[in-house]
């Protein structure tokens, strides 16, 4: 492998997305695909034995059990410190991409944009730079990150916030615990505490603010089964 090669691992579980990150890289001198992988298991099951300098990973991808999100990235920060990462997303919520940049993420591309910009995201990432799409800089430069940095209570934590997805994603109180490895006491309260920065009593108008502010797609449950609560 020529030595000034960026190898690159791309994680995505929409076949199609991985199909035309592929053929975009394959184009690209200076960039070497090594891998794919469709969830968080085979992701870090790759990263233990193929060694790497770029990870290209989706930010939603539910199905693995280390999770997704800022909990994965945290875990592959942790194991990982050399590997940099650029997030591939459809979320581009201010919130969601607020939680990304204060977690140090300084790579992000949209998928509504081309996926011509992943090269010189790949390229910034390695030199431990930053580069933001086209769709999500216009996001990150409408935030007002002083009146966010001051206005503490609100906005939700990274924790609370990733607790709020997962749970409008349709996963348990007792679920999340075990996805991000906390206890059932802690998930309760991060839950509790996000409702209550947000001036939200219900369960059902959690799940709806998670819908309107981007942090789960359309497709993730609009209504709280009955049996369903902090202690299920």
């Amino acid at each position: 492998m020529n030595g000034l090669e960026i190898r690159v691992v791309v994680a995505d579980d929409h076949p199609g997305m991985i199909a035309g990150v592929r053929h975009e890289l394959a184009h690209l001198n200076g960039i070497r695909l090594l891998a794919t992988a469709a969830d968080s298991t085979e992701l870090m099951r790759l990263l233990a034995t193929t060694p790497c300098d770029v990870v290209v990973s989706d930010y939603a991808m539910p199905a693995g059990e280390h999770g997704d999100g800022i909990a994965l990235f945290g875990l592959m920060r942790r194991r990982y410190p050399h590997i940099q990462l650029v997030v591939l997303t459809m979320l581009d919520n201010p919130a969601v991409l607020h939680t990304l940049v204060s977690s140090g993420v300084t790579s992000i591309v949209s998928k509504s944009d081309a996926v011509a910009h992943l090269g010189p995201a790949i390229h910034a990432a390695h030199r431990q730079g930053k580069y933001y799409s086209p769709t999500v800089d216009t996001v990150i430069r409408s935030i007002d990150w002083n009146v966010r940095s001051r206005n503490a209570e609100g906005v939700l934590s990274q924790r609370e916030s990733e607790v709020v997805r997962l749970y409008a994603s349709g996963l348990t109180v007792n679920e999340i615990a075990e996805r991000l490895h906390r206890s059932k006491k802690t998930i309760s309260s991060q839950k509790a505490k996000a409702m209550e920065k947000l001036s939200i009593e219900r369960d059902v108008d959690l799940l709806r603010y998670a819908m309107e502010n981007g942090l789960v797609g359309s497709s993730a449950p609009v209504a709280v089964s009955p049996v369903q609560s902090e202690e299920s």
